[in-house]
């Protein structure tokens, strides 16, 4: 079936877009808000509102499948494209875009979402398309082939590269917010497979010698035995925005950087952990650098200690680059900074039978729309992890998450789905 027209109408996303470079250079918090001017350029404010734009494409026989443009929390830092404002890439979405699809076969998901990749610059506003226009239009075109085939979006994905999807739910990952304690508790009592995050994206919270993160584990560790459910075995992740660099800063493979991070380790046990982000070099060749450091240092010192890559890991071509240089244990596939949808899936297989893991991330500024089409992602790529998003609530985006997955693999398997007890 053909796609007969596209509509892009500006909404809202599940949390706010924030000026990272304001927040690390001193912006204190007040309530919910910021005190500061901002840093980065596109920004009026260290915090905004974040927003989004719902992409509508209609078929030939009347029907219509969304997806919707978003953009990481953190726009514009650490080699991300600028800050994402709907209304300018509406008129971007129903030109360049709409000229370049309408007419097409609705089932060819992936010949559709790569046109969006070599569209005229000149038309759409720069070197290319912004990443959040085509992380939108590229889930609309999968709902829509899934929608023409009659199938789940998990099984275009699996056709179209080739995949032996996941058989029961990708473990998911919650994201605390600030409610890094209140929120920790809640996913403990729900068992979540991987927690909490923590946002610990200041010294202040990190500690000045980073006793702060060691205290939170330690703590975090307690809870667990005290309110997860029987046979519980959860990954800790925690999410440190390269503020360890400040603490310590290079070389990483030193002793007092891998004594540091054994004491985690020996916090957090018997919970496996990984760090994300332990460093912001300010490049990517300088960040795969450290970070390949750190992860030698850490192996050659024993320390059980598992790093994510996050600071400028972006693109398809970041994730390579990073998982060529041995220079993570786990990559972060950051959803919205990857473009279209199936390089986030091309990311996340490019890991297979390497020893590096992936985890199929994205933002807490995202949207249901886009959240339900990752859980499909993660599903028939078999990722390590998936993030539950959006929103900073957690409950709210571990459902949506949860609940698409166990959805898809009902339909896979008959109605007749089994749930693991840590799913």
């Amino acid at each position: 079936m053909r796609i007969d027209a596209i509509r892009a109408v500006p909404g809202v996303s599940g949390f706010f877009f924030d000026d990272q470079r304001a927040i690390k250079d001193g912006a204190t918090q007040r309530g919910f808000d910021y005190d500061g001017p901002p840093v980065t350029e596109g920004f009026d404010r260290v915090r905004e509102a974040g927003e989004s734009l719902i992409v509508e494409i209609e078929l030939a026989d009347g029907t219509v499948v969304t997806g919707d443009c978003a953009a990481v929390q953190y726009s514009g830092a650490g080699g991300r494209d600028p800050l994402f404002r709907a209304e300018a890439y509406r008129p971007v979405v129903e030109g360049v875009v709409a000229d370049a699809l309408r007419g097409r076969d609705a089932t060819l998901f992936r010949e559709n979402a790569e046109t969006l990749e070599t569209l005229d610059p000149e038309r759409s506003g720069g070197d290319r398309l912004h990443t959040a226009v085509r992380y939108g239009v590229s889930q609309a075109l999968l709902n829509a082939a899934a929608r023409d085939r009659g199938q789940t979006p998990t099984d275009v994905l699996s056709a179209a590269y080739d995949t032996d999807p996941a058989t029961s739910p990708v473990p998911v990952f919650g994201q605390s917010g600030d409610e890094r304690r209140t929120n920790a508790e809640k996913m403990l009592i729900k068992g979540v497979p991987v927690l909490p995050h923590g946002l610990f994206n200041s010294i202040e919270k990190v500690g000045e010698d980073g006793e702060g993160l060691r205290e939170y584990l330690a703590w975090l560790a307690d809870r667990a035995d005290e309110l997860g459910p029987e046979n519980y075995s959860p990954r800790f992740h925690v999410d440190v925005y390269g503020i360890l660099g400040e603490v310590f800063g290079p070389p990483y493979d030193r002793p007092e950087v891998t004594d540091y991070f054994e004491t985690l380790r020996e916090a957090a046990a018997p919970y496996p952990l990984q760090v994300e982000g332990p460093m912001d070099a300010g490049g990517r060749a300088a960040q795969i650098e450290q970070m390949a450091d750190l992860r030698d240092g850490l192996r050659d010192a024993d320390v059980a200690v598992d790093i994510v890559a996050d600071e400028w890991c972006n693109t398809f071509e970041d994730v390579r680059a990073f998982v060529d240089a041995g220079a993570a244990d786990v990559v972060q596939v950051k959803t919205p900074d990857l473009g279209g949808i199936q390089r986030s899936a091309e990311a996340v297989l490019y890991c297979d039978g390497t020893d590096t893991r992936a985890y199929l991330g994205g933002t807490c500024n995202e949207t249901v729309t886009s959240a339900r089409a990752c859980a499909h992602v993660a599903l028939a790529t078999d990722a390590a992890q998936v993030l539950a998003k959006p929103g900073m609530g957690f409950d709210e985006g571990f459902m949506v998450v949860t609940n698409e997955m166990r959805r898809a693999l009902s339909r896979q398997q008959g109605g007749r789905q089994e749930v693991r007890a840590d799913d």
